[in-house]
């Protein structure tokens, strides 16, 4: 059986370029650390206050006292910095992150996102999502392309509580590369394993399909 989320994770590194600053978001996004390419220097941000976060530690190299923002153990690399939440969102509102990888409950063809909460269930809070979609440069969407129950999550209008306006960029599921653009979604590449036409029937908004569009695995 397919890794969807590796598969997700991977292709999201694929984009990062040398010196970018990236943030990323509680859950799937977090694994892309351990995806980027050979020769791609990268400087990873976490908002709870470290600039220079590694990949996720084995058995040997676990410290307690070293956690990303969702409390999830890291390294850190040569040159890391620690300060405080509130510098480090002076870095995120300040403009100074090129690219924030998140998560997403809904997003929709005008780059609208709904992360942070579903109505009637418990909310932790927001977190630095409604920051990070305002401040970063770039903002990169990593989900699955549907519901559990096969729903779709990829809609002409957002029917959760919005986390930003017209904000994301560029959407990475199992199935497709997605470049949200002013005139909508342009389906950019597909996985493998699957076709065009189960890309559209997945996807809840009106998808522009060029003359040709590349593949991913």
């Amino acid at each position: 059986m397919t890794d969807f989320r590796q598969r997700i994770v991977g292709r999201v590194a694929r984009e990062l370029k040398d010196g970018d600053y990236v943030n990323l978001g509680i859950g799937m996004p977090t694994l892309v650390a351990n995806h980027v390419p050979p020769g791609i220097d990268i400087t990873l941000h976490s908002e709870n206050g470290m600039l220079g976060v590694g990949p996720f530690p084995r058995e040997r190299e676990v410290d307690p006292d070293l956690i990303n923002a969702g409390k999830e153990t890291v390294t850190e690399l040569p040159g890391c910095s620690y300060f405080s939440s509130a510098d480090s969102f002076a870095m995120v509102r300040g403009g100074h992150i090129d690219v924030t990888v998140l998560g997403a409950l809904q997003v929709d063809q005008e780059g609208n996102l709904a992360n942070w909460m579903i109505p009637g269930k418990m909310v932790k809070g927001m977190g630095g999502a409604m920051d990070l979609v305002a401040g970063a440069k770039r903002v990169i969407v990593a989900m699955e392309h549907t519901t559990r129950d096969g729903g779709h999550k990829i809609l002409k209008r957002c029917t959760l509580p919005f986390t930003g306006l017209k904000v994301v960029n560029l959407i990475v599921t199992e199935m497709a590369v997605i470049d949200v653009t002013p005139g909508g979604l342009v389906l950019r590449e597909i996985a493998e394993d699957t076709t065009v036409d189960k890309v559209k029937a997945a996807t809840g908004a009106d998808l522009t399909v060029p003359a040709t569009v590349g593949t991913f695995s």
